[in-house]
């Protein structure tokens, strides 16, 4: 039962509710609340202080703040409202369900009232937004993949109308492409909330960073001096391009594993070169991260939860980020990666996990 802006007192009359505005404290009174009462009684025939000067003088002493920035109040709705009218907010974002003088407060002073809902079986603000967004966030990485890769992954051939309209072997890498992201796409799909629950926690996050470090550099001494049997995109038969996916799917499974350093990985294992075992891996990156993303947003707004103008904005901001980034990062692998090898990154996720590690412990 919800009862908008009744505000203490008469609240017993009702059963069953849960009262949000009334100071009640389940504990009692504090004994020396009730001393200081107590010892008040001799003073209680003045009339009270209307700037409470005293009592903001050493509430600043015993917080070592000037008086002049604390506020009294008789009772959390005085001190509410003189807050909201003195620094007028625009806009504001309030607890759902909580006290409801807030809102009242704030539409005084013609404030925008947007609502953060709280779970009503705990009471706790949940964090559904940031986990889809660490996830729609890389939207903005696909669409630098796309930008960058457009002629060797646009099927369609728009320019020369004596050639044919589609064009057979980006088609054929498009198969190859889907083919790969089977294996992750199902066990996503299936497993997704089960991994969600039991590894996206710190400790995984950083052992996978180490773990895929040290395959980097196991990897790359072992392939030292071979001859890649694949070197072209071309090259890539349907049995490379699963086995690919098995690695991918890895990264899928274990947070902190990167996506693209698993298939990698997997491709150099498989005698695929580095420039194409990459650049095959930002063309799985597309279907792979736009179906992470499109899951994620229905299943958060199948919990019936919304957006606010602030989490869009931030979410756009995350995404114009993201492409930006992802542009630079990749023009500069795709360099890199054809005169160097893969040993220094791996050396970086040893260091960055380990860091990790060391943080957990400490702030635990």
């Amino acid at each position: 039962m919800f009862m908008k802006n009744i505000h203490g007192g008469d609240i017993y009359k009702y059963e069953n509710v849960t009262d949000f505005s009334a100071n009640i404290n389940p504990m009692g009174i504090p004994e020396s609340v009730r001393e200081a009462v107590v010892n008040s009684l001799e003073m209680c025939e003045n009339y009270p202080q209307m700037f409470c000067d005293d009592l903001r003088e050493k509430i600043g002493r015993r917080y070592g703040v000037d008086s002049n920035f604390v506020i009294c109040g008789n009772g959390a709705s005085d001190v509410l409202y003189r807050y909201v009218f003195a620094i007028k907010p625009k806009n504001a974002v309030v607890a759902a369900p909580c006290f409801a003088e807030y809102e009242a407060a704030l539409e005084c002073v013609g404030a925008k009232v947007e609502y953060y809902q709280i779970n009503p079986n705990t009471f706790e603000i949940e964090d559904d937004f940031m986990e889809m967004f660490n996830v729609v966030i890389q939207l903005g990485a696909i669409l630098a993949v796309v930008l960058l890769f457009w002629n060797q992954i646009f099927p369609l051939n728009l320019k020369d109308k004596n050639k044919p309209i589609w064009k057979k072997d980006i088609l054929l890498l498009w198969v190859k492409i889907l083919v790969a992201c089977v294996p992750a796409g199902i066990v996503g799909v299936l497993f997704d909330d089960v991994f969600d629950k039991y590894l996206y926690n710190f400790p995984c996050v950083a052992m996978a960073l180490i773990v895929f470090g040290i395959l980097f550099i196991i990897v790359e001494k072992k392939k030292k001096g071979t001859t890649f049997r694949i070197t072209s995109i071309d090259q890539l038969d349907y049995k490379t391009v699963v086995w690919i996916g098995v690695f991918q799917l890895i990264a899928a499974v274990f947070p902190g594993t990167s996506r693209s350093g698993a298939t990698i990985i997997g491709a150099l294992l498989l005698g695929v070169s580095r420039i194409v075992a990459a650049e095959f891996t930002f063309y799985l990156a597309i279907p792979v991260m736009f179906g992470a993303s499109l899951l994620k947003l229905v299943k958060f707004l199948m919990m019936g939860l919304s957006f606010t103008s602030m989490e869009l904005a931030i979410l756009a901001v995350g995404c114009i980020v993201s492409f930006v980034v992802s542009i630079i990062v990749i023009k500069f692998l795709m360099g890199y990666i054809k005169k160097h090898d893969f040993i220094p990154f791996g050396i970086y996720r040893i260091v960055l996990g380990a860091v990790l590690l060391i943080y957990f412990a400490l702030v635990r």
